[in-house]
Formats: C-alpha cells, structure tokens, sequence
C-alpha cells in the first residue's frame, strides 16, 4: 500500500495503523471465517480519494478503510487446473505507468480481455509484454510460474508486474524445497517446452494450470498432487492453517 500511495501521489497510513486496523477487522468478523478447506476470509485494505474536488489533481482528502468477507475458491473451476488464453491484442501495464503497483488502473484494462476469453470458455488470460510481445507477464490478476525439471521461473518485477506477496511467499519456499527459482524475461516460447506452469496471488492462492492456449495451439501440462504445484501449495496453506510450523514469522495469532 505504501508503494502504491507514492506512485498514485496519496498520504498513507503508518504501518501500525495498518496493522492494527487489520487485526480488528478480523476480530470484528471472526464469526464468519469459514471452516477449515471450505474457504477464508478475504480482508481487502483500500485507500482512496474521498475529498471534493473536480480538478486533475490529488484529492484534498482520502480514506483508509478496510473490509472482510468470507470467500470461496477464486475460480470457478474450484481446485481444477485453470485453462488460460494468451491475449496479444490488449495489454495489461506498461513501462512507465502503473502495472507495479496495486491500484484499479492494473485491473480495468483487462477487463475487455477477459470477459471475450471467458466466453470462449477459458478461465483467464495471460498478457505479453507491450513493447516486444514476446515475453510473460501476468495473468489478469496473479503472477505466473514455469517449471522446467527443478527450474522455476517467473517474470522479473520491473515496473510492469507486481511484486505479488504470494508470488515471494512461494519462491522462497520453492527454494526451500530445493528448486532454483529465477526472476527474469520469459518469452513465450518457453511455455511450449514447460512441464508445469501456476499461477500465484492474495485471491488465487496456488493455482495450478492445465492448459495455455497461444494463436490457437494448445499446450497442456502436468498438474495434481504429485506436481511442483502440488508440493509447494502443500507447503503454502500448511503454513497459512498452522499445519506446519512456521520458521518464517509470517503467520500472526489475532486475539
């Protein structure tokens, strides 16, 4: 939140304001946190400009609030793979604007995309880099990995992706588990030759791909327990539900 307010020219919270506002959103709505495997409760913080004003310009005014609600799977399909569309006609971000950062301009582009590849049947879509149109960059609203043997890669965040907190909870705990993870350019040629592919944030979680469909040609890839997704979703809600211990301090006990 603190790096979008920057880039969108906003006052942001404090980090123990933020904090704090979390735990007792939680709290307040701890009776409608699902039981275990049936879902979670979504907790979405939100700043936006609340004051007057009709000008090109900062609002003189702004509003953190944040909201709960008990939630299912993201997709539709539940825990079945994802069938993605790669889209080469519309773009998500590009350089020099906002596609790093978590604000409504990295989500209203795509939806014209994704309601035509819905309607053909696919659950999402896959955007290329706008400049060459060659390299991954991010499903609609998560992050992707390839895996290749023990090789996981992702695109690198320059500018264009976010920097995801599901996508760095993940490659460290891929590089836990053994698997050299690298963040760099992933042209799309690379998705012909992948043994897996996921896709990876707050909503989604882990979710393992199926299938990608390029200018037609459809790619199909491993998936189920026995995959790198598999492992490392395992290991993810693990975490998450207490299940495994965590070495990492990132769970927090609300009381």
């Amino acid at each position: 939140m603190a790096i979008g307010a920057k880039r969108m020219c906003m006052p942001c919270p404090s980090i123990d304001q933020f904090i704090d506002a979390v735990k007792k959103t939680a709290l307040a709505n701890k009776r409608w946190v699902p039981p275990p495997g049936k879902g979670s409760l979504y907790i979405r913080p939100l700043l936006m400009g609340s004051g007057a004003i009709l000008a090109l310009a900062p609002a003189p005014e702004y509003t953190f609030l944040v909201f709960a609600s008990p939630v299912g799977n993201y997709f539709r399909e539940g825990l079945a793979p994802l069938n993605v569309y790669v889209e080469d006609e519309f773009h998500r971000a590009t350089p020099g604007g906002a596609g790093g950062v978590k604000t409504i301009s990295n989500y209203a582009p795509v939806l014209k995309a994704l309601s035509r590849a819905k309607i053909r049947g696919f659950s999402d879509v896959l955007y290329l880099d706008s400049v060459n149109k060659k390299n991954l960059e991010e499903v609609s609203s998560c992050n992707i990995f390839i895996v290749k043997g023990n090789v996981i890669s992702t695109p690198a965040t320059n500018g264009t992706i976010l920097e995801g907190i599901t996508r760095k909870s993940i490659i460290e705990i891929a590089q836990d588990h053994g698997f050299q993870v690298e963040e760099r350019a992933v042209p799309i040629d690379e998705l012909f030759d992948a043994d897996e592919v996921f896709c990876t944030g707050t909503a989604v979680g882990i979710a393992s791909v199926g299938s990608i469909t390029y200018r037609d040609k459809r790619i199909e890839y491993k998936r189920g327990a026995e995959s790198v997704c598999g492992e490392l979703h395992s290991a993810l809600v693990g975490i998450q539900r207490g299940i495994i211990e965590d070495k990492k301090g990132w769970t927090v006990e609300i009381h």
